[in-house]
């Protein structure tokens, strides 16, 4: 039985083909810089508007992904986050996350939200991303491939398309918002 599910509805007013073109020319790279740099510390490669990041967690692919898409489980993630250490105010709205394509989630009280784009079970994670500090219908896509490294499990982040001026703050984000609880929680 293939587990992959794929988006089929659209959004918010998008019809489902505007969708899919946006988020194919978000992964292709258009309007992503040519120009890249380490960010400060080695904290993954920067492009103009693109992060690629990749972390080696000791658990398995299985229990990342559900970590990564079970409200439940994410929601104790969140509460191990930098965001919700120091801004408590970032927002009281339960963490939600759906498991079907097209469906929304809402993380860190609401104020990181979006839709699932594609969910291949213990392999990929394509989501339409979004911050609440960006202008009114400006999405992102995170992409997240998870592979087998030795005993645990890799995650490959693609993350492309959010606004201008935002790539420093999103590289410290998804160390201290997502990789860093994501770990502890998984060595618990």
């Amino acid at each position: 039985m293939d587990e992959r599910r794929e988006l089929s509805i659209g959004t918010d007013g998008a019809t489902r083909r505007q969708m899919i073109i946006g988020a194919a020319a978000a992964m292709s790279g258009i309007a992503v810089g040519s120009v890249s740099a380490w960010a400060a510390g080695g904290d993954g490669i920067m492009a103009a508007e693109a992060i690629h990041q990749e972390e080696v967690f000791k658990a398995s692919r299985k229990r990342v992904y559900e970590a990564l898409t079970d409200a439940k489980q994410f929601d104790k993630v969140v509460k191990l986050s930098a965001a919700m250490q120091s801004m408590k105010s970032l927002g009281d709205k339960p963490t939600e996350i759906s498991h079907e394509a097209g469906g929304a989630f809402s993380l860190f009280g609401g104020y990181i939200t979006g839709r699932q784009i594609e969910l291949v079970s213990d392999e990929r994670i394509v989501q339409a991303w979004r911050s609440g500090s960006w202008e009114a219908g400006a999405y992102s896509i995170a992409r997240f491939e998870l592979k087998d490294e030795g005993s645990g499990t890799k995650i490959v982040l693609d993350h492309r398309g959010f606004p201008d001026g935002t790539t420093k703050h999103l590289v410290t984000g998804w160390y201290q918002n997502y990789w860093e609880p994501l770990a502890k929680y998984l060595a618990q």
